[in-house]
């Protein structure tokens, strides 16, 4: 496979889920914001919480959409949902993406495992593991990484 390493800096992003999340929290947005509008019943205030409710549930699912990892020269970028974590090619030992596993996950030189939900099967699957074999591959020919499946 190292022979056709990605070229760096690359992205990997579940990018079916996101297309999904994006388009169900747009959608639900205008659904809910419509419903305020035509409600002849509701008041200023009940029209503006609608409102405020379908920007939350709209802000929720764009949160789901943020995990990313990304490789350049110097390492790897982990962007979880709420952390980001920035890791040189030497700390990643393994890159992990096993039967049932619900994302990637990367083994690392201080004896912990990271998650990177930027690489999850769900309804990506077979781009998942393109993603997943991709990501071992740099790491084994730019860290110290080795093979685990």
């Amino acid at each position: 496979m190292s022979d056709q390493l990605p070229s760096l800096p690359v992205t990997f992003r579940p990018t079916r889920t996101r297309a999904v999340l994006l388009t169900v929290g747009v959608a639900m947005f205008v659904v809910i914001t419509a419903i305020a509008v035509m409600l002849k019943t509701l008041g200023p205030g009940e029209r503006l919480s609608f409102i405020f409710t379908g920007a939350l549930l709209f802000s929720v699912l764009l949160l789901l959409t943020r995990p990313k990892v990304v490789a350049d020269e110097s390492g790897v970028t982990v962007i979880n949902l709420t952390r980001r974590r920035r890791l040189a090619w030497a700390e990643i030992l393994q890159v992990n993406l096993r039967p049932g596993d619900p994302w990637v996950f990367l083994n690392l030189s201080d004896g912990t495992s990271l998650p990177a939900l930027g690489i999850q099967p769900g309804i990506g699957k077979q781009q998942a593991i393109r993603d997943a074999t991709a990501l071992r591959a740099l790491a084994e020919s730019r860290g110290t990484g080795t093979d685990a499946s």
